[in-house]
């Protein structure tokens, strides 16, 4: 969806103004717009761009790349236009009145914002989740606007041209190419992040800018704790949170927040925060890993966008890891699942032999076919690992079934048999054991605690826990009758 700049009057009328934006492209956009990525239906007319600048050419390369890595475009017309208003007047505030900004927000869990060159910015739905009112959004967003307008962004992506380590992310079975592979996308964005210095600068810059935007400027600091707090919560799981690792919020970053805060516009308590207009903004949103992009139920796991499903055997534990799913059997047994890019016009038996395994036993592979789905197999093996694997092809898009195991055996070889035999088109049996978690706004209520809301979350693993965190709130802490509060439920 495009949202420009002009028309933010037209959006408090109800006025939506929308386009289709191409994934691997760029929109051009009338100066000081924002565009917000979403699906519509009224495309926009078509305006001649001016030449690319080098910043421009590296974000329209990269922009394409991020979304596939990030599980794809998030659409959401309440937070979309809830964006819209806060960047345009961030892009204000910063004295950027030629800038094009381009804001995508991101299908993912991950508490994640950062920024390319070109003025490329993302948010993933994580950290909206996360956030409790507009302030602490639009403290995220000036952040990342400042990178970009102190030219962090191209520096950064320069300096991971030379990072030659990050190509070689993927350990073990791969052993070739990794360009199409999403993890080492996502693991080269990682390796080239921001410098202390950097952080510390866009953090002054973005508490400058949004609090000259009218925003409360205390945000920065008050925000870093919460992410503070959601990062202790969510150590020792798997859940990728590199925002979380790229801008650590350190107890000495969380006072120069809020020092800078208090230097350039005093104590707190002056500002927009707009809490109930922000929770009116993320009400209904996704919160964890994405139906669209996959369900685990049991030991099925179930792609209602891709349409397809297959079953581990007994004894695997499946798990979603950034762009893959992982399931791990107690005795050293473990199968990992993703998808490539193939040329159309290259054979899974090629695909298999092009180098990108490591150990290949190129005369075991072979083409096979399950369910009428085109499959391709073969063995590697490694000087610690055995590992079997097998691709399939389905509408286009090539899937990998990567089995390894410190021993080969006969249940081994059954059980990658038995889950490849299970790969098939889903019914609508499948798709209705699915469950979905979203973010639900509540009005308190007079007699209402922080305990007793929380309450409400016991059904989720570790659902109360979460609920203070995500409402920056503490056991025992006062709640305000008729303000609102976040919990997450299934739906």
């Amino acid at each position: 969806m495009m949202v420009s700049a002009r028309l933010i009057n037209g959006l408090r009328k109800g006025v939506l103004a929308t386009a289709l934006v191409a994934l691997a492209g760029c929109t051009a956009l009338t100066p000081g717009s924002v565009a917000v990525n979403r699906t519509g239906d009224n495309p926009a007319p078509v305006i001649a761009p001016p030449p690319a600048s080098d910043d421009e050419i590296i974000g329209q390369r990269e922009h394409p790349r991020i979304i596939a890595a990030f599980g794809g475009v998030y659409s959401d017309r309440q937070a979309e236009i809830m964006i819209a208003r806060i960047v345009s007047r961030l892009l204000a505030a910063a004295d950027q009145p030629n800038a094009q900004f381009q804001v995508t927000i991101l299908d993912s869990p991950e508490v994640n914002a950062f920024a390319l060159p070109g003025g490329y910015i993302y948010v993933t739905r994580g950290i909206l989740a996360l956030a409790s009112d507009t302030s602490e959004l639009a403290a995220v967003l000036a952040h990342e606007i400042a990178h970009v307008t102190l030219r962090h962004a191209r520096a950064r992506t320069d300096r991971s041209r030379t990072t030659a380590i990050v190509d070689r992310v993927i350990t073990s079975v791969f052993g070739g190419d990794t360009s199409n592979d999403a993890v080492a996308s996502r693991s080269r964005m990682s390796m080239a992040a921001f410098n202390q210095n950097q952080e510390l600068e866009a953090d002054r810059e973005g508490i400058k800018i949004a609090g000259k935007a009218g925003y409360d400027p205390h945000a920065a600091a008050r925000f870093l704790g919460v992410m503070s707090r959601f990062a202790s919560f969510s150590a020792g799981s798997d859940n990728g949170d590199d925002f979380l690792s790229s801008h650590p919020s350190t107890p000495d970053r969380i006072q120069k927040a809020a020092e800078t805060a208090r230097s350039l516009f005093g104590a707190p308590g002056t500002g927009e925060t707009d809490r109930s207009g922000y929770m009116d903004g993320i009400s209904g949103l996704t919160f964890g890993d994405s139906p669209s992009q996959g369900s685990i139920v049991g030991r099925q796991y179930i792609h209602p966008g891709a349409r397809f499903t297959f079953t581990v055997p007994s004894g695997y534990t499946l798990q979603t890891s950034q762009n893959a799913v992982v399931g791990v059997a107690g005795d050293g047994e473990a199968v990992r699942f993703d998808s490539t890019s193939v040329p159309a016009g290259q054979s899974l038996t090629d695909y298999l032999k092009s180098g990108w395994i490591a150990g290949l036993k190129a005369e075991t592979v072979r083409a096979e076919s399950h369910n009428g789905i085109e499959m391709a197999t073969g063995l590697a093996e490694t000087d610690q690992w055995h590992f079997r694997v097998s691709v399939a092809r389905i509408d286009g898009t090539v899937y990998r079934f990567i089995f390894a195991a410190k021993a080969t055996s006969d249940r081994f070889t059954r059980g990658a048999e038995q889950t490849l035999a299970s790969f098939r088109r889903t019914t609508a049996a499948d798709l209705s054991g699915i469950r979905t978690v979203a973010v639900r706004v509540v009005t308190a209520r007079p007699g209402d605690t922080a305990d007793s809301l929380a309450r409400q979350m016991s059904g989720l693993s570790r659902g109360p826990e979460l609920f203070y965190i995500i409402n920056n709130l503490y056991p025992g802490d006062p709640i305000v009758p008729g303000q609102k509060y976040k919990l997450v439920a299934l739906q």
